[in-house]
């Protein structure tokens, strides 16, 4: 199971106060467990158990995604990230992510 929601200012990273109102959208956040693979991060390999996922839309027409263990302050870059948009949007990019990461997909799926 998981909560997708849009963080407080300042909860997340990336710009620090995106709430939406600077004309992207807000991130999406989702607070999971990842599956038996883990996910690969470009930072500090794989991490396991439970985990934050953050996607944030870029100006370039990119996802970034970032992933924490839930509660810590660091924040990763999954690797493949940023990726571009797909037509499906960000709301549906950010599902598929989270549906891989369960699934003990390493990596940012590919659309």
């Amino acid at each position: 199971m998981h909560v997708m929601n849009t963080p407080q200012p300042g909860s997340n990273p990336g710009d620090g106060d995106n709430d939406g109102s600077a004309g992207r959208p807000a991130p999406l956040t989702s607070h999971i467990k990842a599956g038996s693979g883990g996910a690969m991060t470009d930072e500090v390999g794989v991490i396991t158990g439970d985990v934050t996922l953050t996607t944030e839309l870029g100006p370039d027409g990119t996802v970034q995604i970032r992933i924490q263990y839930t509660g810590a302050e660091e924040w990763y870059t999954l690797t493949g990230s940023p990726a571009p948009l797909p037509p499906s949007g960000h709301a549906a990019f950010h599902q598929h992510v989270v549906d891989a990461v369960q699934a003990g997909a390493a990596e940012v799926p590919r659309p």
